[in-house]
């Protein structure tokens, strides 16, 4: 039987036993933003004993730590607690986003996109369009990896090839391609909302739109799509050999009649939105263009998680009443009931989140330590493309840690953020540069949430995996989307190509 047996060095599996063990103590995520809570409290009284101070660049202002621990501290720790919470800029657009995706997914229009996406590829092209499906998947949070990865299992053994090389092509697709896709996706969203209060820190009027990233993410889709391939069918594939275990292949179903009528209400659903949202902007005097008639202040990128709101309620409701999944108006407000359900834990994590970084940047902490911190960088005379190299790898190992995205961006992104923009870079740029990072290792990070489920899945076909067979599956892909993610990267700075709309590399001020 060819199963994958793997025997590792001393060295390696020390190392691997040494990153679980590690991660596995870190406390909850939300205990952890408490606690860095806490920690700012502190530092912002001593920070004011020692007579801390730094001078702002841009203004000349001596900049001076406020602490927190005193009486005007307390009140204002008691005053802003609850609009510390409601008005966190990620708070609001990701739940309204997900109330929009809740109706898609639970109508079943998302998963049935995604097998038609699958099962009408041709065998030759196969791989990629796996990769490729599990990219795009992440449009709607976790589909692909409860749906998307075994089925590419199924499918790879039905067409005679290894299923774990399969369901490796989808896990690289859906986890490390986390941050690209064609479209916008609840993590676009998400991590704008904790740019713009970051960059406050620096500038007050600054906003990062969820469009912030979309030039370089579109691009970078099929980047990682074709990466993937590659070393998926010149490298994975081969070390796996010919399956020969004991499951059998299964039936793949195709699409029902009624998923068909479905796909076809919501085809012409989105076709009537287009054509509204085209006509809207393209139109002379249109309703969706600013008085100036600049498309980059139009509605549609300064608002874009309203659209997809729109976009995705109106298609999911499309689906689910033309399959018959839908029966009436409750059937949707259940999606967008079990849609919100599955934030909550998020919903208890942001409220510690939106109170660090308040403390953070109401003590001057956060515009002191970026002063600083530009300060060393800038004569250690690092050039941008070493320095956002670095960076990807600082957060390509943090993630080896901590698994949560938008919980390590919340750490990150009020020291680094106001660095880069007192160095002349612009948060959008600040941005992508972690998502890259962010990505690359998810694949082979213990942490990732759903990595006990990948081991199940494998375990399916070879009893013997375990975090080691994924690590060690999955390791190729990682080097290989750090190598062309960064050679992307570096050639996009050189070429000095916006990021996305309106979202250049360099801040000015």
């Amino acid at each position: 039987m060819n199963k994958i047996r793997l025997r590792y060095s001393g060295l390696l599996s020390r190392s691997l036993n040494f990153i679980e063990k590690a991660g596995n103590a870190l406390p909850h995520p939300a205990t952890l933003f408490l606690i860095l809570a806490l920690i700012a409290l502190i530092s912002s009284w001593l920070a004011f004993i020692i007579g801390a101070e730094a001078i702002n660049p841009a203004t000349g202002e001596i900049i001076k730590p406020v602490n927190l621990l005193s009486r005007d501290g307390l009140h204002y720790i008691l005053d802003s607690m609850v609009d510390n919470f409601t008005g966190f800029a990620p708070l609001g657009i990701v739940l309204v986003a997900m109330l929009g995706i809740g109706v898609a997914e639970s109508s079943g229009l998302i998963g049935a996109l995604i097998r038609m996406l699958v099962l009408s590829a041709p065998k030759r092209i196969l791989t990629f369009v796996m990769v490729l499906a599990g990219v795009l998947s992440n449009i709607a949070s976790d589909v692909g990896y409860v749906l998307l990865i075994p089925l590419a299992g199924i499918i790879f053994q039905a067409v005679g090839r290894h299923p774990i090389a399969g369901m490796a092509a989808a896990f690289a697709g859906v986890s490390g391609g986390f941050s690209a896709n064609l479209a916008l996706g609840t993590i676009d969203p998400l991590l704008a909302g904790l740019s713009t209060e970051a960059a406050e820190i620096i500038d007050p009027s600054y906003v990062v739109n969820p469009t912030a990233n979309y030039y370089f993410m579109v691009v970078s889709t099929f980047f990682i799509a074709f990466t993937g391939t590659f070393v998926t069918e010149k490298l994975v594939e081969p070390r796996l050999g010919k399956y020969s275990g004991d499951v059998k292949a299964d039936n793949i179903d195709k699409l029902s009649r009624k998923e068909k009528r479905g796909l076809r209400a919501a085809g012409i659903t989105m076709l009537i939105i287009t054509g509204i949202i085209l006509t809207g902007l393209f139109r002379v005097n249109g309703f969706l263009r600013p008085v100036d008639g600049s498309l980059l202040e139009s509605p549609l990128i300064k608002d874009v998680v309203s659209f997809l709101f729109l976009t995705a309620a109106l298609t999911g409701i499309a689906y689910g009443f033309g399959s018959g999944k839908f029966r009436n108006d409750t059937d949707v407000m259940n999606g967008m009931r079990d849609s919100i359900k599955t934030l909550s834990m998020y919903i208890v994590l942001v409220f510690f989140a939106a109170q660090f970084v308040s403390y953070f940047k109401e003590s001057n902490l956060g515009i002191i330590m970026a002063i600083k911190g530009a300060e060393a960088i800038s004569s250690s005379g690092i050039g941008l493309i070493p320095l956002m190299i670095l960076f990807i790898v600082l957060s390509a190992s943090i993630n080896m840690l901590m698994g949560s995205a938008s919980a390590k961006w919340a750490i990150l992104a009020p020291v680094f953020i106001p660095m880069f923009m007192l160095m002349g870079y612009s948060p959008e740029l600040s941005q992508v540069v972690y998502r890259i990072g962010d990505s690359v290792t998810n694949i082979i990070s213990p942490m990732m949430s759903f990595f006990a489920l990948i081991i199940a899945y494998f375990q399916k076909y070879d009893s013997k995996s375990g975090i080691g067979t994924i690590i060690a599956t999955m390791l190729p892909y990682s080097i290989a989307f750090f190598i062309v993610w960064s050679i992307l990267l570096v050639a996009w700075l050189y070429f000095g190509i916006p990021l996305g709309p309106g979202a250049g590399i360099y801040y000015t001020g």
